[in-house]
């Protein structure tokens, strides 16, 4: 059983794992854990991650707050991923308003490939060339999901684990994160802390401490007022319920509606309405996001987008009854397709092609069972002999 070695005591990961957290009573305390209050005895560097949302807001002064009380003498920094041309506006002056209220440092972090705009755009690029070299059986969407949360790890928690071990190859580092509990049934399950894989280091554990996750939204909000923030414009202009992305895959439609009330966000929600209508694919399942605010659409685009729709539907009708067995596993198939199946798959990408307008390969019998005889080829030499 390997060791997690912290000031004055070593805790196996099963003891880790079994330590029960404890929470006061006392209405804005922080949600304790044993093995944070070790990491903080030994003064542990510690990065509050900040979007400019109420959570992180309420967080940061809170923490701030107990470290004080506890005698942290470590470092101290808040830290955000900037999302890009797809962030709000007032994002990065609350997160900078913030830290110099708490006299503490503010990291700024990006993705070094783009931002998540670019992401999207790439996505989509390299998923029309995987279609074209049927490299796939169905055609992929360019958007992240609730499945498919890359949008979270890419953009955020990997850059921002990325600095922070970079400024600290040794010892132990605390992440505090404004998750609750309240939020969602996926939260409701979250632990008060435990260890974080991405921060960890050869020399060094990294801390995931959820401080305020079984704070009630009330309570985030009544501490901000006390403390004398201020809430981000999201909230008291637009009337948004959560500040992320501007337009966020997992948004309700209320708050999609309120970020296409803010003139900063016009030039991104015509981008994003442009990449639904070059992929076909809605923004959310079942919810196009250009039927959000046709008014910032030009009436081209707006002519675009009702032409996309029919389209969308004869790719999914195209789509719709390819055979299971036929689809691939992990990118891969699994099994030869009969002649007929190979004539019929060859069908299903033509219809798709035409109505995406894309370029697609493998459009005849010959060259699908071809492509799969290569695919599990080349499947095949990967095994282990």
């Amino acid at each position: 059983m390997q060791q997690i070695e912290l000031p004055g005591l070593a805790l196996t990961e099963l003891q880790v794992l079994r330590a029960t957290p404890s929470t006061s009573s006392q209405r804005f305390d922080v949600a304790r854990d044993p093995l944070i209050d070790m990491a903080l005895a030994g003064h542990a560097p510690v990065y509050v991650g900040v979007s400019g949302g109420k959570d992180s807001q309420a967080l940061a002064y809170r923490v701030q707050a107990y470290l004080e009380t506890i005698g942290h003498r470590g470092p101290r920094a808040l830290i955000h991923s900037d999302l890009g041309r797809i962030e709000w506006r007032d994002s990065a002056p609350v997160c900078e308003r913030l830290a110099e209220r708490l006299g503490w440092e503010l990291v700024t972090v990006r993705r070094p490939a783009g931002d998540m705009v670019d992401r999207w755009l790439s996505r989509w690029a390299a998923n029309v060339e995987r279609y074209r070299t049927l490299s796939c059986v169905k055609l992929i969407m360019p958007w992240s999901s609730a499945a498919q949360r890359f949008c979270t790890s890419e953009l955020k928690t990997q850059i921002i684990a990325r600095a922070i071990r970079a400024r600290h190859p040794v010892g132990p580092v605390v992440s505090v994160i404004g998750l609750r509990w309240e939020e969602s049934p996926a939260r409701a399950r979250q632990p008060v802390a435990k260890r974080d894989m991405a921060l960890s280091r050869a020399r060094g554990i990294g801390l995931a401490w959820n401080a305020i996750i079984h704070w009630p939204r009330q309570d985030v909000l009544d501490y901000i007022r006390q403390c004398g923030g201020v809430l981000h414009e999201a909230y008291r202009i637009y009337g948004s319920s959560r500040v992320s992305c501007a337009f966020c895959v997992l948004a309700s439609r209320g708050d999609l509606h309120a970020a296409a009330r803010c003139d900063d966000n016009a030039a991104v929600y015509r981008e994003l309405v442009s990449l639904e209508v070059r992929s076909t694919f809605s923004f959310q399942s079942g919810n196009w996001l250009g039927d959000v605010a046709p008014g910032l659409l030009d009436p081209a685009l707006r002519a675009r987008l009702a032409e996309t729709k029919e389209r969308a539907a004869l790719r999914q009708a195209a789509e719709a009854d390819i055979p299971a067995h036929l689809l691939y596993q992990a990118g891969w198939p699994v099994c030869m397709p009969t002649s007929a199946e190979a004539r019929y798959l060859a069908s299903v990408r033509r219809r798709v092609a035409q109505a995406v307008g894309i370029v697609a390969d493998c459009l005849d019998a010959d060259a699908v069972t071809a492509r799969y005889a290569e695919l599990m080829r080349q499947h095949a030499q990967m095994q282990p002999a």
